[in-house]
């Protein structure tokens, strides 16, 4: 059942001349999506289609997500909300236990006409909580969802667990069969299908990927773009130890530790084939939507739902408060944008993309305790400033940190009264902890007062 909005909406935003002036959304998320693309200058992975969407978007320099981790992520950009305020920070959290009334994103264009089709993982998938029988998905926000499954033969070919089974997800297969056998070619082909229809109200298509995330399985040919003696794993400046809060339960660490070097190239190739995996469902996606006769009537968003750390200080994983784990590929293209083709290097938080959105297609009834703020500006100058700072939080163990990033410094701040401060215009790597040089006493005053504490 549809829930209603509550009353403390307000109308923020005019509607356009006409229900055919509304543009379609086509909103496509990546699984554990860092930066290693090329149209952000990684030398490594391929990536033609992400690389023509940038060229004829706004590509976002310096982008940052809420939350390092897949469902605090997705619900804070869902709901325009930081992880704070929802309280969901674990994939075990169901954001309609924590706020049962707040409206998402899709549910506002859902109340403001707009047929909402959820293909894939948008919202987190699981077991929801308050009915084991059920997706942990929200049906106020959806007029149809869609969910793929590997098929038998896409189940099938080469592969192993790196670890040798302590960590289960911990795996890669290059599968048999074609991208049709995996749920990521499933979600592809149900979308160029939608949009290949006649529409009787504005379109607000969310497609989620579900690569690159692990366990690592792309079909056999993305495997063969990467020869493993093409890949260098990288190195970290000897005597620099990964911090014990990051060593989560499980084995994780002592994993990772064991990796060898042989290990480490399957570790990358698996993740750069399900990336190149990932980019020909973007391409198809963008073939379809020019062969509708809609492209120039539907914005195009494209984001990963946080980084992931690739072997730096032996860290093969997410939920870290890097750079790497913080940053994420952003790109918009709105076709009524003046800026497409650009790239924009002021900072925007993941959680704008609410406001932006409704600010767009003249959404009416917006939520007004909306945390984030639109970046419409930007997508028509892309060397507009953007925000002065971005916010991201991670919970580790019962040690929460709370991280800000400015256009020159990282400053974090752990409840175990542990922080640590970069400064990118020397430090891009994050590799020197200046939280205990007095000289920065000054500055770490002011990053503690933008935290609030």
């Amino acid at each position: 059942m549809t829930r209603l909005l509550p009353a403390a909406c307000l109308l923020l935003f005019a509607w356009p001349a006409s229900a055919a002036d509304r543009p379609n959304v086509l909103f496509i998320v990546a699984d554990d999506l860092n930066t290693d693309l090329g149209c952000y200058g990684h030398a490594v992975a391929k990536t033609p289609n992400l690389d023509r969407l940038a060229k004829s978007g706004v590509r976002f320099e310096r982008a940052y997500v809420q939350y390092p981790v897949c469902n605090p992520s997705r619900t804070s950009f869902l709901t325009g909300l930081r992880p704070e305020t929802t309280k969901v920070m674990s994939n075990a959290d169901f954001f309609r236990t924590k706020l049962p009334d707040v409206v998402t994103m899709p549910q506002c264009f859902r109340a403001n006409g707009y047929r909402t089709v959820s293909l894939g993982k948008v919202f987190h998938r699981g077991l929801n909580p308050d009915d084991p029988k059920a997706e942990m998905d929200d049906v106020a926000s959806w007029d149809r969802t869609f969910y793929g499954k590997a098929t038998a033969l896409g189940n099938m070919g080469e592969g192993r667990n790196l670890t040798g089974g302590k960590l289960e997800w911990c795996r890669w297969k290059a599968a048999a069969g074609d991208d049709a056998d995996q749920p990521d070619g499933q979600t592809t082909a149900e979308a160029a299908k939608l949009l290949g229809e006649q529409q009787d109200k504005p379109l607000f298509l969310a497609i989620g990927f579900y690569r690159p995330h692990d366990p690592f399985q792309s079909p056999k040919k993305y495997f063969d773009l990467y020869p493993l003696d093409k890949l260098v794993p990288p190195t970290s400046p000897v005597g620099y130890a990964l911090p014990n809060r990051f060593a989560l339960p499980g084995g994780y660490t002592q994993s990772f530790d064991a990796f060898t070097d042989a290990d480490k190239r399957e570790f990358l190739r698996a993740y750069y084939a399900g990336v190149s995996f990932m980019d020909a469902q973007v391409g198809k996606l963008l073939d379809a939507l020019e062969a509708s006769g809609n492209a120039k009537n539907t914005i195009v968003v494209f984001l990963g739902d946080h980084g992931y750390e690739l072997g730096v200080r032996n860290w093969w994983n997410k939920n870290t408060l890097f750079e790497k784990c913080c940053r994420v590929p952003l790109i918009v293209r709105d076709p009524q944008a003046k800026g497409n083709g650009g790239s924009a290097r002021g900072i925007v938080e993941c959680l704008d993309l609410f406001p932006t959105l409704a600010e767009r297609c003249g959404l009416k009834n917006v939520p007004a305790n909306l945390e984030g703020t639109s970046f419409v500006n930007p997508l028509n100058d892309p060397a507009a400033a953007g925000k002065a700072v971005a916010f991201t939080a991670s919970l580790r163990g019962k040690t929460l940190g709370r991280s800000v990033r400015t256009d020159r410094w990282r400053y974090t701040q752990w409840t175990d009264e542990t922080s640590e401060l970069y400064d990118h215009s020397v430090d891009a790597g994050e590799w020197k902890n200046l939280a205990g040089d007095p000289a920065q006493a000054t500055t770490i005053a002011e990053l503690k007062r933008l935290l609030g504490k």
